[in-house]
């Protein structure tokens, strides 16, 4: 047992253990290939052995420079923080636009709710496309449609016209729900993941909230409409960014004990070959004793820009890939993330949906600019946590490997839900307090950005715990889990009438209850995550029905 972490009886290393740190005392049963002949990290991480291993390919992502890693992952970020901001952006200016459209605000609200009824159901459509023939030409035809459906909903004259824009334009939102952390599994070492998925949730956290900030003074001064163009002319250029500087991502890669070759059998052998000679024979090209390839020539640019790569990246039918995601639903770990960040995303959108009617009534009064101006909150509190998650999930992961005789658990990404807890409960039950309670502006404010540092603190621990430990089926375990969406779409639906109806310190009480129950599911899944992993991977007709 490794810090209350019980191990599988029948694995010494179920999926998502890895052998991680370069040292004397790491247990002989982890060592199958030698480590001198795997690849280590660099500089103050040249202890750190990499995983996963990249290839000798100079077009394996893997083996890509760190600028052109995170130039990808930042015009992809990017793109998801407009696509983010494209939900909720109307929210400061619902009455006006209600007015505008003849039609109510709980009916305008319905409209949001649509959108992410359309986002969670193409997810089934966006994850099979993606899983078979790469992410490139989702996500090119995703700002395609974002681009269209923005230019649409800037020219519609109806409530019909409007509605129908927003609605198609959930078709182009749902990739950036699970490519974007399918690409930082493509790029990124296990080290080095949570800080990017920090910086993806920065980008698509800020969206939301930054997209409202900013919005409030869009509508108020030159139109709702205006909206809608603005972000027309941010698709406009990512449609020029994605095709040019994002290439396919996705990659097929060998085994290890496959690329390396005899090297394993020769490396403890005087009268071999060395390994360091092995390794040598392999980058350079040159055929191995046992006959491995040459490493494959360095794609040119031109023709990384094609609109997909011609390979297919499994040979399993689109059917079993689109009922995948039913099956893993129900893996524990993917059944907590899905409750977890389900629960808190669902939760953070509600406020969104709400802040017009608390904040434009008495006693606060605030016109349309001034409620885009509550975002300021969250959007701060969002960088904040951010900053300060992402690089710590990855040096407690690190640590905990270390202390661990250099064997990594993804579990131990699990630690800093302890915070994501604290920050969940002031923010919730405190903002239902404060508005009940007629405090000052201050306080509803600052719990609605408390409440969004504890969704930036757990992103890290959810999405690297999912990638750590079923790398090979994330877009699948993305799809499950953002079906969050079939969720957020029933609380949109009719959160108004109950916010109307009950109130706001019943409404966040509930909301802040549910949130402790799904957060404590941590402990259970820390103590026998380990045990769960091993014995689905046991399992020899599931692995066959999500692997084939």
């Amino acid at each position: 047992m490794t810090f209350g972490i019980l191990e599988d009886k029948h694995l010494e290393h179920p999926p998502g253990t890895a052998c991680m740190n370069d040292q004397s005392d790491v247990p002989r049963e982890y060592e199958k290939i030698p480590k001198e002949l795997l690849r280590h990290g660099t500089g103050r991480y040249s202890h750190v052995i990499l995983v996963p291993q990249p290839s000798d390919s100079p077009n394996d992502p893997l083996n890509w420079s760190t600028w052109k890693k995170d130039g990808i992952l930042l015009i992809v970020g990017l793109s998801a923080a407009v696509v983010g901001a494209f939900g909720p952006m109307l929210s400061p200016g619902f009455l006006v636009i209600a007015a505008s459209l003849n039609i109510s605000v709980p009916t305008l609200g319905q409209s949001t709710a649509w959108v992410i009824l359309t986002i969670g159901l193409s997810l089934f459509l966006a994850n099979p496309i993606a899983k078979k023939y790469g992410r490139r030409p989702v996500f090119i035809v995703a700002v395609c449609i974002m681009f269209a459906c923005s230019v649409w909903g800037a020219f519609s004259k109806n409530y019909d016209s409007f509605l129908a824009s927003r609605i198609i334009a959930g078709l182009g939102m749902a990739p950036y729900e699970v490519l974007v952390q399918n690409v930082i599994g493509d790029l990124y070492f296990v080290h080095q993941r949570a800080t990017r998925i920090a910086a993806w949730n920065l980008f698509l956290l800020c969206g939301i909230a930054g997209g409202s900030l900013i919005s409030g003074y869009i509508i108020q001064d030159i139109g709702w409409k205006w909206t809608f163009g603005i972000c027309a002319i941010f698709f406009g250029i990512f449609i020029f960014a994605v095709f040019f500087f994002v290439p396919e991502t996705a990659y097929i890669r060998a085994p290890v004990e496959a690329r390396l070759g005899s090297a394993i059998i020769h490396a403890s052998d005087s009268e071999k070959p060395t390994a360091e000679a092995e390794i040598n024979e392999v980058v350079t090209g040159k055929s191995t004793p046992d006959g491995t390839p040459p490493v494959e020539a360095k794609e040119s640019y031109v023709h990384s820009l094609r609109f997909k790569s011609g390979v297919k990246y499994t040979d399993a039918p689109i059917w079993k890939i689109m009922i995948r995601p039913v099956v893993i639903f129900w893996y524990p770990a993917v059944l907590w993330a899905f409750l977890i960040y389900g629960v808190s995303l669902t939760w953070i959108v509600v406020f969104s949906v709400v802040n017009a009617s608390i904040f434009t009534l008495p006693p606060y009064n605030f016109s349309v600019s001034e409620t885009g101006l509550i975002s300021l909150s969250p959007f701060i509190f969002t960088i904040l946590g951010e900053v300060i998650s992402g690089p710590l999930n990855d040096w407690i992961c690190l640590y905990l490997t270390k202390k661990n005789h250099g064997i990594y658990e993804p579990e131990f990404r699990l630690v800093l839900m302890a915070p994501v807890l604290i920050l969940g409960i002031t923010g919730f039950f405190g903002f239902g307090a404060t508005v009940h309670y007629q405090t000052h502006w201050i306080g509803p404010v600052l719990t609605f950005g408390l409440a969004n540092m504890a969704t930036a603190f757990e992103s890290g621990c959810v999405f690297g715990y999912v990638i750590d430990s079923y790398e090979d089926l994330a877009e699948e375990a993305f799809v499950a889990i953002n079906a969050r969406n079939l969720l957020t779409f029933g609380l949109t639906y009719f959160v108004n009438n109950w916010l109307a109806k009950d109130g706001a310190l019943n409404v966040f009480n509930v909301l802040g209850s549910t949130f402790i129950a799904v957060v404590l599911l941590t402990i259970p899944l820390w103590i026998y995550g380990k045990k769960i992993r091993g014995a689905i991977a046991r399992n020899a007709a599931l692995t066959a029905f999500m692997k084939d």
